[in-house]
C-alpha cells in the first residue's frame, strides 16, 4: 500500500521506522515546520523529520495542513492510507477524504479513555495501572473514530511520562503493522467507541505542575512523574520557585502532626515533606536560578532544616 505518514513528536518515530522497513511504499512524511528552540532560538527539526531525513524520504512541512496547497500535494501522491501519530495539527474532512482506503491514527491510550493531546501524562497523574495503544479510523471529531485494534500496556510504579511514552511507542509501532496487514487484506472490523465512557486528556499547561501539599503523597508522587519533561513539578521555597524531579512516598510517621508542606526531616537520605495524607521524600530538586542536584547537596548548599514550609509563597 502507498502510505503518507503524519507525525512530529518522538512518539511517532518508531512507527515511522517500522513503516520504512515494511513492504509498504512510504511516499511522503508530513511533519510540523522547524521551530526555534533553546536559549539561542536556533531552528530545530521535529524528531520525525530527523528520522525521515536519515532515510532520504520526501518531507512536507506545511504551516497549515488544510491549505489548498497541502490538499493539492496530498492528492497528487495517490495514497492508499494516511498514518497519523502525534502530528500536531487537526486534519479537515477534505484532507481525511484523500486516501483511497482510510486515514488511521496511533493513539497512546485505550480509547475512549483519554481522548486529547496528553493521554500519557494524565494516565500517570491519575495513578492508572494500565493504559495502551489504539489504532483507529480517523474522523473529524478528535479521537472519536471507530477502533480497529487495541493493545494493553502495564504502567509500573517507576514509570514516568517519558518512560511510558517509550513503551507505548514500541507497542504502537508493532500494532500499526498488525493493523495495516488486516486493512490490506480487508479483514478488519470497525468498533464504535462507547461515548458514555469518554475521558479527556487536555493539553499540558504550566499550572498542572504546581504541587498542592494539601493532597496525598501518592497523588503528588504521581504528579511529579506525570508532568515530565514539561511543565515539571514545582512548589516554592523562600519565595523562589523550586522544581522537584524525583521523590518517593514514605509510610506514615506515628506521632507526627505537621502542616502540609512542612519539612519534617532533612538528611543524607532526602528531604521529607508532610502532605495532607502521608509523607513525600524528595530525592532530586532545583531552586530557581540554581542547578539540579540531589537532596543531600541541596540541604548543605541552602541550609534547609526541619520545620521549614514549602509552598507558602506561590
Amino acid at each position: 500500500m502507498r502510505i503518507i505518514f503524519f507525525g512530529s513528536a518522538h512518539f511517532g518515530t518508531l512507527a515511522l521506522k517500522a513503516l520504512i522497513k515494511s513492504r509498504h511504499e512510504l511516499v511522503c512524511v508530513v511533519t510540523q515546520p522547524d521551530k526555534q528552540k533553546g536559549r539561542h532560538l536556533q531552528l530545530a527539526a521535529t524528531d520525525v523529520k530527523n528520522t525521515a531525513l536519515a532515510s532520504g524520504l520526501k518531507i512536507f512541512q506545511p504551516e497549515n495542513i488544510n491549505s489548498k496547497e497541502s490538499e493539492e500535494l496530498l492528492h497528487s501522491l495517490d495514497a492508499d492510507i494516511f498514518v497519523i501519530a502525534a502530528y500536531g495539527q487537526i486534519l479537515s474532512q477534505k484532507i481525511l477524504d484523500i486516501p483511497k482506503i482510510m486515514p488511521v491514527n496511533i493513539h497512546a491510550s485505550l480509547l475512549p479513555r483519554y481522548r486529547g493531546a496528553a493521554p500519557i501524562n494524565w494516565s500517570i497523574i491519575n495513578g492508572d495501572k494500565k493504559t495502551g495503544v489504539t489504532i483507529m479510523y480517523v474522523t473529524r471529531k478528535m479521537d472519536s473514530g471507530p477502533i480497529i485494534m487495541q493493545k494493553e500496556v502495564r504502567i509500573e510504579d517507576k514509570d514516568t511520562a517519558v518512560s511510558l511514552e517509550e513503551k507505548l511507542s514500541i507497542c504502537g509501532a508493532g500494532l500499526l503493522m498488525e493493523a495495516l496487514a488486516i486493512i490490506d487484506s480487508r479483514n478488519y472490523r470497525l468498533v464504535e467507541q462507547d461515548e458514555e465512557k469518554v475521558i479527556y486528556a487536555p493539553k499540558m499547561k504550566k499550572d498542572v505542575g504546581l504541587i498542592d501539599w494539601n493532597t496525598s503523597a501518592v497523588n503528588i508522587h504521581n504528579q511529579i512523574k506525570g508532568v515530565v519533561p514539561w511543565p515539571g513539578a514545582f512548589t516554592s521555597y523562600r519565595k523562589k520557585l523550586l522544581k522537584i524531579f524525583q521523590a518517593q512516598v514514605l509510610p506514615i510517621f506515628p506521632g507526627y502532626k505537621p502542616s502540609p508542606g512542612q519539612v519534617i526531616r532533612a538528611d543524607k537520605h532526602g528531604i521529607v515533606v508532610a502532605c495532607a495524607k502521608g509523607f513525600l521524600e524528595i530525592k532530586e530538586l532545583q531552586l530557581e536560578a540554581g542547578k539540579r542536584m540531589p537532596a543531600q547537596n541541596f540541604i548543605i548548599g541552602h541550609r534547609l532544616v526541619a520545620g521549614e514550609i514549602l509552598g507558602e509563597n506561590k
